[in-house]
């Protein structure tokens, strides 16, 4: 049987973050995905233009329509909009003992916010307990903290471990916002801390980034591999997405990463 990871999160008409970033990460890792929507954006590469979330009762039916029917190895939490949304989800996953990787969405590649200050507290209370794994990009991070963005792999290592005690068993700490001819990331642990660094891509086309590393976490996870497997593997699937992102050519702002960049094309 394939593998099957779900991903609960907002839909990206643009293609290239959400729901259909992370199907897409999903299918070019060999896992098969299914999804709950949490909320429809207009977006494109260059803003979002509207969002209008998905109600209580139908993002509750949905969860309860894939666990009924399908074997989920893997949840992957991506936007979910707003307390009321994360209540929902909270509940849905209530009982159930398979990982779940938290990302953090809270802000568009264009700048536009998608969660709610006032969600951060429930995000915080319902959620962060739930994580197997948390992925904060650093503002991501500084905001859950209620703290200023680290600076420094230090700072990165202290605030992975802070939020480690608000209840996520894991955190890797992404530093795709910070500079440097590196990028690295920090997986903090029960255990220690695990450097992952490649060298930065100076490209535009980024979008979807953050969607697109956490869904092929969870691919990992939901394949039965260990955690440092997992996001040592998702790293470098992203880096490799990120190198051939600029092949696209999609929309005019920050276009997407290339999902399915180990596959040949033959046209």
């Amino acid at each position: 049987m394939i593998p099957i990871a779900l991903t609960i999160a907002g839909s990206d008409s643009g293609g290239g973050a959400g729901i259909q970033a992370d199907l897409k990460a999903f299918s070019a890792l060999g896992v098969y995905g299914a999804s709950v929507i949490t909320a429809l954006t207009a977006q494109n590469t260059r803003a979002v233009t509207m969002v209008e979330p998905a109600s209580a009762a139908m993002i509750a039916a949905q969860i309860g329509a894939v666990f009924d029917d399908l074997d989920v190895r893997a949840v992957k939490l991506g936007m979910l909009g707003g307390p009321e949304a994360i209540a929902t989800v909270a509940q849905g996953l209530a009982g159930r003992d398979l990982p779940v990787l938290l990302d953090p969405v809270m802000v568009a590649k264009s700048g536009d916010r998608l969660l709610p200050t006032e969600a951060l507290e429930a995000l915080r209370r319902q959620l962060l307990p739930r994580a197997t794994l948390l992925t904060p990009n650093l503002p991501e991070a500084a905001d859950l903290l209620g703290c200023a963005v680290a600076q420094a792999e230090e700072e990165m290592i202290r605030q992975g471990q802070d939020l480690r005690t608000l209840g996520a068993r894991a955190v890797l700490m992404k530093g795709g916002h910070a500079a440097g001819a590196e990028c690295v990331d920090l997986l903090v642990t029960e255990t220690g801390v695990t450097r992952l660094a490649a060298p930065r891509i100076e490209t535009r086309n980024t979008h979807g980034t953050g969607c697109t590393l956490s869904a092929a976490i969870a691919a990992g996870l939901a394949q039965g591999m260990a955690m440092e497997a997992a996001v040592t593997r998702a790293h470098a699937y992203l880096h490799g997405a990120i190198a051939a992102a600029d092949t696209l050519c999609v929309g005019s702002g920050h276009g997407p990463v290339h999902h399915f960049h180990q596959v040949r094309s033959h046209g």
